[in-house]
């Protein structure tokens, strides 16, 4: 019989059955649901997205579903944004863990980026905590629980629940994503890796390097960082950075994530207009 309060593991007897009740909901739409509610009772989040992120593809959605609850801003993430977030850069790099926060995967600078302040600054949240489960050789499910300022950072002991839990959440989502993959990758709109994205823009314009040095900007490295990364010195990087402006005739970095965006939707276009077309 089980101890009224936790099981000698320290999983809670009224875990385990909540447990219960996501395994059966293993087969129905509502599992997202469910999931949430599972997750809520071992640590506490304002916001939670669960998508599914494939190398060539943009992220499908799974919870919340309703697009209704889609702000722009979640909008403009899953429709380009995405391709300079650090949980997605860390997954096709393969150097994300299966709990980890947003301060643990993100570039030195990354709160600098015009990426962090449209984005993370308008949700207006102070901590993340990622759940992510590779679901086969391509596809990979991540969960994001985000805290706002009122709720502060995650404390340690939730910390501590979530990673006792972890190994059955995973298997329980492969399971589900094997039976209900299909109401979800029929909707699947496709897009460019993040490596042509960069490669393209601002080519013809600007050098090789400079998009080099351009692409690790935009994601949140610091000229330190960049200067590391590309074995080269932070007074070069520093060089670079200004012919960058100078040839895009930007003065921001605000105005340099502009015109990524619009290269981003202008690659879209040119791709729906192709499929159009064939």
């Amino acid at each position: 019989m089980l101890p009224s309060k936790a099981t000698s593991d320290g999983i809670s007897a009224e875990t385990l059955k909540e447990l219960v009740t996501l395994v059966n909901h293993l087969r129905v739409p509502s599992f997202p649901t469910v999931l949430e509610r599972f997750l809520r009772g071992l640590c506490h989040f304002d916001t939670i997205i669960m998508v599914t992120y494939k190398k060539s593809f943009k992220p499908i959605i799974i919870h919340p579903k309703d697009r209704s609850e889609h702000s722009s801003t979640l909008n403009l993430y899953l429709n380009t944004a995405y391709m300079l977030d650090p949980l997605f850069n860390g997954i096709l790099m393969g150097t994300v863990p299966g709990i980890s926060r947003l301060i643990d995967i993100a570039p030195d600078s990354f709160k600098e980026t015009e990426y962090y302040l449209t984005c993370y600054r308008k949700f207006d949240l102070v901590d993340e905590i990622n759940l992510t489960i590779p679901l086969d050789d391509k596809t990979t499910c991540a969960i994001s629980l985000g805290r706002k300022t009122h709720m502060g950072s995650i404390k340690r002991s939730e910390m501590t629940k979530l990673r006792e839990i972890f190994p059955l959440l995973e298997a329980l989502i492969k399971q589900f994503w094997l039976t209900q993959s299909r109401g979800y990758v029929d909707y699947q709109p496709s897009n460019g890796p993040i490596k042509h994205a960069l490669k393209t823009f601002a080519s013809g314009v600007l050098t090789h390097r400079e998009q080099e040095v351009l692409g690790l900007i935009l994601r949140g490295h610091s000229s330190k960082a960049i200067a590391e990364e590309l074995g080269i010195s932070a007074g070069t990087v520093k060089v670079h950075r200004k012919n960058i402006h100078a040839r895009l005739d930007t003065s921001t970095q605000s105005e340099i994530f502009t015109l990524f965006l619009d290269h981003l939707e202008e690659l879209d276009q040119a791709k729906t207009a192709v499929e159009e077309e064939s």
